[in-house]
């Protein structure tokens, strides 16, 4: 009898997720999943199928959004992005858009966390282990709440250190849309982690600016100008993006002198008075050591202080771009 490998019937299966959960599944809260109908808060029942295209070939796209207090930030803009990378790759949501985010704040309801991360799976769905996307009937669904952790400024005011990247960066198609393929991402943490560093930035072919495993980067110029790559070469990122409009405040006041989107030479990231980060969780982080060397003085700078101030107060007060989870 094989007692190593033992064929499991349905109570067989039951009985194995009956063990505890792992203690890193205590970080899920709840999962929606179209496949299931409906939503599961035990972490063990958080299954995804292994024919779901999502899992074997990579075809599918996602975002994370993020919920504050209690209300979900910026939502829309996040919605519109996985819509966006859904249509590039011909894959539509099973769900119609009011559906969609009414799934999202069930979700969230559901894992009982007023401040958490929110990830929206959309897959080619199950069908087949082939590499058609005509194989799958019907795309899958998948709304995952878990836990975030604070800003990195919050967790470290005195600021990020990056490493220059060596992974190659995606061509220009593959950048734009936020696939599940994220394995140079992967490679680009994991090169941080070795380095003992805090994120990678990469740069593409003819040295310009691209991003991070999951972040924007951006700098301020010598003449106060803030600075981000082209829409063309690099996701498009909602924090990125926000923080860009929020900007104009700070023109206002005379912090800086204007804001623009342009390609971004390794000489004037070496050359800047501040080097910046945008994303979901780390909101506006300062750079203050790159290749080992200071970066923006050492220390964070005006701008990004101001930014990330800015772009927390908005993800708190900012009534339009909240969306109530909790009323």
């Amino acid at each position: 009898m094989n007692t190593t490998f033992p064929l499991l019937d349905a109570a067989g299966f039951a009985a194995r997720l009956a063990a505890p959960p792992a203690p890193y599944q205590q970080q899920y809260f709840a999962l929606y999943s179209s496949i299931l109908g409906g939503i599961v808060t035990d972490p063990r029942l958080m299954l995804v199928p292994a024919d779901d295209h999502l899992v074997h070939r990579g075809d599918g796209v996602f975002d994370t959004a993020k919920c504050v207090a209690g209300r979900l930030y910026n939502l829309e803009a996040h919605l519109d992005r996985l819509e966006h990378s859904g249509a590039r790759i011909f894959l539509a949501p099973p769900l119609d858009r009011p559906t969609l985010r009414a799934a999202v704040v069930a979700t969230v309801h559901a894992g009982g966390h007023r401040d958490c991360l929110v990830r929206i799976l959309l897959g080619r769905g199950p069908g087949s282990l082939g590499i058609s996307p005509r194989d799958c009937p019907r795309a899958s669904l998948y709304i995952l709440a878990y836990a975030g952790h604070p800003s990195f400024m919050t967790a470290h005011p005195g600021g990020a250190r990056i490493v220059t990247s060596r992974v190659p960066v995606k061509a220009d198609f593959f950048a734009t849309i936020k696939t599940v393929n994220y394995l140079p991402n992967a490679l680009m943490k994991r090169e941080a982690v070795e380095a003992g560093v805090d994120f990678a930035v990469a740069f593409d072919a003819v040295g310009q600016l691209a991003e991070g495993a999951t972040e924007n980067f951006g700098i301020v110029t010598a003449d106060r100008r803030l600075l981000v790559p082209g829409p063309e070469h690099i996701l498009a990122g909602t924090t990125m993006n926000r923080a860009l409009e929020l900007s104009a405040g700070l023109v206002r006041e005379g912090l800086l002198t204007g804001v623009g989107r342009g390609a971004i030479t390794r000489a004037m990231a070496g050359a800047a008075s501040e080097m910046l980060i945008f994303g979901t969780t780390p909101d506006v982080t300062s750079v203050v050591e790159w290749d080992g060397k200071p970066a923006g003085g050492g220390r964070p700078g005006p701008v990004g202080t101001a930014l990330n101030l800015l772009v927390q107060s908005d993800e708190r007060e900012n009534q339009g771009l909240l969306t109530p989870v909790w009323e």
